[in-house]
């Protein structure tokens, strides 16, 4: 079975939460991230899907590589981070432009419709058991947040 790509970031504030976006039509919450287009590095990747999803326009030079990490049997993350401030982020300005058919009624609707800031301790009750398990035990948010400070972000 092939291994899919998915290339993300993980968007930390400044007290270590993570910004999620609620995967519309779904109970889970997740991280920006997709499979990158023929011919665009990871990074690249990374970054217009965090645009697609949430309009944020971020500077590649303000990333930091976390690395690649296996995410489920046919998948696999590829995933950068960096810092942004709680008070830069009106989440109720956040945008997905990214769309896909409906469930339920077959038309083209957001894929994400809804964020917020979360805790390590609140990402078992939003985010999928994969992303859940990928923060818990493999790549924890004060490691991810440790790093970001010691790069100076």
């Amino acid at each position: 079975m092939p291994i899919a790509l998915s290339c993300g970031l993980v968007l930390l504030n400044e007290d270590g939460e993570v910004l999620l976006a609620h995967a519309t039509e779904t109970r889970h919450w997740d991280i920006p991230k997709g499979a990158p287009d023929p011919g665009e590095n990871d990074r690249d990747a990374a970054l217009r899907e965090t645009r697609e999803e949430t309009g944020l326009v971020l500077d590649s030079h303000a990333l930091i590589e976390l690395g690649r990490f296996p995410y489920r049997r046919d998948k696999e993350l590829h995933l950068f981070a960096t810092r942004l401030r709680r008070a830069e982020v009106a989440l109720d300005t956040l945008t997905c432009t990214s769309m896909f058919k409906s469930y339920h009624t077959g038309r083209l609707i957001p894929e994400m419709d809804a964020y917020r800031w979360t805790t390590a301790d609140e990402v078992p009750q939003y985010a999928s058991q994969s992303l859940t398990r990928l923060f818990a035990q493999t790549l924890t948010l004060a490691s991810i947040d440790a790093r970001l400070a010691e790069a100076g972000l």
